[in-house]
């Protein structure tokens, strides 16, 4: 007997809805079973769980809050992969996207909020897009892959900003050697609050994912990166400029990865910390390939994940779940909704051997 897994076409939105519904349910089974290897309350800790994400008014801002960087790395993903290009160094220039806007807003600390708060965006924006353009020109100049190109990317300016926060030109005064962060940036480059926690950021990320979805789908420029995804080999033969079009795509990923860099800084911490960033780079990655590579599913799955994150803080303190059962939780509920992703996509068919 031969299995396959064939792609499923025109499966419709319920169908859809369910499989990704029945994957989440899963994964709330399998992780309550880990609760009760751990010897946890379960009923206590996913009523913390669901209470910290969307129990209140506050908790929905909060879980707003941490989706809001998620949907700008996410949409960082979406942007190279749907053009074939495996860049993975959103981390990085997530961080050179923070470096980016605080070095902007620190030197302009007297300016008002009208004049700091673009100039520290496009500082971000720049920074990240500085990263992904360096590993552009090594895949088009030199054939570098990317993939190396942008994890040693990635490495290398963690590695800066702990230099720059240990000992560096940014290091606080009276900062002890294991808490490394910068002064507090001025006021007036903070990003105005909405309601609560919530900051602007998350409109600045909406809007990045309508024209995110406006330029794949209705451009020009779009239909060229999608035109590199599905045929590069083509592009060449048709006279396409494929190294302009591979250096547009990533720049404008770095520009995004960078912008929730910058968002996360000016929006949330108000300075720079050693570890306040891990993740978001990586967490984008998984947040657009659970979301299909379109924004808006980027937008639902990183709201998703912001829920989880918003909850485990509650989780943590009312349930006394220690943080790394709390991280297999979360990874435990993305298997499986990447499961449910599987099976939404493709379904698996068999024949008898002949």
């Amino acid at each position: 007997m031969h299995i396959k897994l064939e792609q499923r076409h025109g499966s419709s939105l319920l169908w859809q809805g369910a499989s990704y519904g029945l994957a989440i349910l899963a994964g709330f089974v399998a992780t309550a079973m880990l609760l009760k290897l751990s010897s946890a309350d379960v009923t206590t800790a996913f009523e913390a769980l669901f209470r910290g994400a969307l129990g209140s008014q506050r908790a929905m801002l909060r879980t707003l809050v941490a989706a809001t960087p998620l949907i700008l790395t996410g949409l960082a993903a979406v942007v190279v992969f749907r053009a074939r290009i495996w860049s993975i160094g959103q981390e990085g220039q997530v961080y050179a996207g923070a470096m980016g806007a605080y070095w902007v807003a620190s030197s302009l600390a007297d300016a008002p909020l009208v004049v700091v708060g673009p100039l520290a965006i496009a500082g971000a924006m720049l920074g990240g897009a500085t990263m992904s353009g360096i590993a552009a020109l090594l895949r088009n100049r030199y054939e570098v892959n990317e993939i190396f190109s942008t994890v040693m990317l990635n490495y290398i300016i963690v590695y800066l900003l702990s230099f720059l926060l240990s000992g560096g030109p940014w290091t606080e005064a009276g900062t002890t050697v294991a808490y490394h962060q910068t002064p507090l940036l001025a006021q007036t480059a903070w990003l105005p609050h909405l309601a609560g926690p919530l900051h602007a950021g998350i409109l600045i990320a909406l809007l990045a994912a309508i024209a995110v979805h406006l330029l794949l789908e209705r451009t020009s420029s779009g239909y060229d990166m999608r035109a590199l995804g599905a045929n590069q080999t083509a592009l060449r033969f048709m006279g396409m400029d494929v190294p302009r079009i591979v250096l547009v795509t990533m720049l404008l990923s770095g520009a995004l990865a960078g912008l929730a860099g910058g968002v996360e800084l000016l929006g949330v911490q108000h300075r720079l910390k050693a570890d306040y960033l891990f993740g978001l780079g990586y967490g984008g990655i998984i947040v657009a390939m659970v979301g299909g590579l379109r924004p808006a599913g980027t937008v639902a799955v990183a709201i998703l994940f912001g829920g989880l994150s918003s909850g485990a803080v509650d989780m943590r303190i009312q349930s006394g779940v220690p943080d790394s059962l709390i991280q297999a939780m979360q990874g435990t509920i993305l298997l499986f909704v990447l499961c449910g992703t599987a099976l939404a996509r493709y379904r698996l068919t068999w024949s008898s051997a002949k």
